[in-house]
């Protein structure tokens, strides 16, 4: 919510005709001038309403809209008025075991995955990770996970063969990783190892996620494990501004933070 003290909610700018000035750009510029006053707390206005707001042709307001859409400040599709980017947001303790796919269904959105592979392979270093000689075979799912139908994470996981072949068949369009696990496989996961770093995504991933060049996205490396065994390895990518990390805490329990001293040489991007 806006703070009553930090004075009128801005309003559009006056758009002028100028040599080199083309309209729909600035309006994109005042457009995200708004956006980021919290201008438009109420409500994304449609194209019509923008063109009469500022005197503008609706085909100058897609234009600028377009951007805003493609840098992930609105969201919106063809034939759909566009609205504000709402961050998925998880509230979790610290050290709990969750679920990309539980926190987006408890939002009441949607929840969908684009499988973009799931095949058998070998990876030396995930299999050291898993503790496994690194020539044994791995079965390897790649997920775009969207929620609400927009794209909100690029999920990567490696699971020991021996355990995880009967997950080869499985549809993983709308259900999570951990129910098929221990449906399939009967292996449930009970604790494990995570580290969440900011990063900047490469070209072709962000191509994937959306957002602008410059959105940054969370680095989420987990390695799960099932009575005491390693059974899974994975590396997601969450959009930084689709997504927010909240931790419960009490004067009991309180919660540990590991200050990093040196980045994980493994990952080449970070």
């Amino acid at each position: 919510m806006r703070d009553a003290e930090a004075g009128p909610v801005p309003g559009p700018a006056v758009l002028r005709r100028e040599p080199g000035r083309l309209l729909w750009e600035q309006l994109l510029e005042d457009l995200r001038r708004r956006l980021d006053s919290d201008a438009f707390t109420h409500g994304f206005p449609g194209e019509l309403a923008l063109g009469r707001e500022y005197g503008v042709s609706r085909h100058t307001v897609r234009q600028a809209v377009k951007v805003l859409r493609d840098e992930g400040r609105v969201v919106g599709t063809r034939g759909r008025p566009s609205r504000l980017a709402a961050p998925v947001e998880t509230a979790q303790r610290l050290g709990a075991l969750y679920s990309i796919h539980e926190s987006v269904r408890a939002m009441g959105l949607e929840q969908r995955s684009v499988v973009r592979a799931l095949d058998v392979r070998a990876d030396g270093v995930v299999a050291a990770r898993l503790g496994l000689e690194e020539s044994t075979p791995l079965v390897h799912l790649e997920r775009l996970r969207l929620a609400g139908g927009e794209p909100l994470a690029l999920d990567r996981v490696w699971l020991p063969y021996d355990l995880a072949a009967p997950l080869l068949h499985a549809d993983f369009t709308g259900v999570a990783l951990y129910q098929r696990y221990a449906e399939l496989c009967d292996v449930v996961l009970t604790g494990g190892e995570e580290t969440i770093a900011p990063i900047l995504p490469t070209p072709a991933e962000h191509r994937l996620l959306g957002g602008s060049p410059s959105t940054a996205a969370f680095s989420v490396s987990r390695l799960g494990s099932a009575k005491g065994r390693p059974v899974e390895w994975r590396r997601t990518l969450v959009r930084g501004d689709r997504f927010v990390l909240r931790a419960d805490f009490s004067t009991r329990d309180g919660y540990q933070l590991d200050l990093l001293g040196s980045p994980d040489r493994s990952d080449p991007r970070r």
